[in-house]
């Protein structure tokens, strides 16, 4: 279980580096650069709040700080929806982060799936 929770935190800390060497790359317009400060700032949550996950005190709270993660996860794919919208960076680079997006945040909801029915099992 270890092995697992730290190959996702090791996708976070990638999935956050990897954004924030994206948004290196976006013009110097104004709009780019607040797109670029709201998306690194959701972009790296997810990794600080999944430290917190991992110290969760309870069931409802682990549920909650994933939760968090989720949101995280959410608009940072808003934000790079809009970057491709605006055609701010190159299509497959944008491609691939929004997959790694996706990707975790099917990681995260499964995650609270299981912890809401053990939650319920436990009973």
């Amino acid at each position: 279980m270890s092995g697992a929770r730290y190959d996702l935190e090791d996708r976070l800390v990638r999935f956050g580096a990897g954004i924030c060497r994206l948004t290196e790359q976006l013009p110097a317009s104004a709009v780019a650069k607040h797109v670029a400060l709201q998306l690194i700032r959701s972009s790296t949550s997810p990794l600080a709040n999944y430290g917190e996950v991992q110290g969760a005190e309870s069931r409802r709270d682990f549920v909650h700080k994933l939760g968090i993660c989720v949101k995280e996860l959410r608009e940072t794919r808003a934000w790079l929806k809009l970057i491709g919208e605006m055609s701010l960076c190159a299509e497959e680079q944008l491609e691939l982060v929004i997959t790694e997006c996706d990707e975790l945040l099917a990681i995260l909801a499964t995650s609270i799936r299981t912890a809401r029915q053990n939650g319920r099992n436990s009973m």
